[in-house]
């Protein structure tokens, strides 16, 4: 069965970050996953993940301007100098919480841009070159960085929202630390047949999230069956983290039902 962390951008959202990743040690995680933590001084996180057991893996470079209905920069044309302050901004907060691992956030691209796959394409090229000066500058820290593609359902316009996408970016890029988030349910709601494409991708994969699809609630619904995927991550010998990154359907701690009726425990840390 793989270890199973908190992402506390979803669970307990009704709380301060300090009082959610209490939370998530009280429910039995030991691991635990931010989105946009910045407002949360890093040695009050380091300090309580050190007090409670928990192990930090990863938060997301900023979104930009959300009120303009931004999210991320770093695929933005012109843009290039604003994204490398927000993965510096990640490197700094990682390194003093303790985080392992940044999403590095490519943004919503003009309307009529190239594809994220096509040759010379603007956003392409400059994404590609801000992950090659972002890349270094994490594995200076021993930092990994993850590309992750967002369905177009939930993030119309966004950069990128296939796998093969983001592994053309990997190619270009070249950086032993950039890896693939494979969220199983952006998968799930843009390409499907997650199972094959999880094996397809594994060499490529640093981290993993699940959520039930369409939903996005607990795993214990729909149309993916996730007993079938833990299986087949145990059968791959994956050994990284899986991230619980879904909306609960009402209370946080009365959703953690699906871990009983899945056969999980939270407690695990691995074999």
């Amino acid at each position: 069965m793989p270890k199973f962390s908190a992402n506390l951008g979803f669970l307990w959202p009704d709380r301060p970050l300090p009082e959610r990743i209490k939370a998530a040690a009280r429910a039995g995680f030991k691991a635990i996953e931010l989105h946009w933590p910045y407002d949360t001084d890093a040695a009050e996180v380091r300090g309580l993940c050190a007090e409670l057991g928990l192990t930090l893996l990863g938060v997301n470079t900023s979104k930009g301007d959300a009120a303009k209905g931004e999210s991320g920069l770093g695929a933005l044309p012109g843009r290039e100098a604003e994204f490398q302050q927000t993965v510096d901004q990640a490197i700094d907060w990682s390194i003093a919480s303790g985080a392992r691992a940044i999403h590095a956030m490519a943004g919503i691209v003009p309307a009529g841009a190239p594809a994220a796959g096509a040759p010379a394409a603007a956003p392409a090229d400059t994404f590609v070159r801000n992950l090659k000066l972002a890349a270094d500058k994490a594995a200076a820290h021993g930092l990994t960085l993850l590309l992750e593609p967002l369905n177009p359902r939930d993030a119309p316009g966004y950069f990128y929202s296939t796998l093969a996408q983001a592994d053309a970016v990997l190619d270009r890029v070249g950086k032993p630390n950039v890896r693939i988030m494979f969220d199983a349910y952006h998968v799930g709601v843009t390409e499907g047949d997650v199972l094959t494409r999880l094996a397809r991708y594994l060499p490529r994969i640093g981290h993993v999230q699940i959520a039930a699809v369409p939903s996005r609630a607990e795993p214990d619904e729909g149309e993916l069956r996730y007993e079938a995927l833990f299986e087949k991550l145990d059968e791959l010998g994956y050994d990284g983290w899986v991230g619980c990154e879904y909306k609960p359907r009402a209370d946080t701690d009365d959703g953690l039902a699906w871990t009983r009726k899945l056969g999980v425990r939270l407690d695990s840390i691995g074999p």
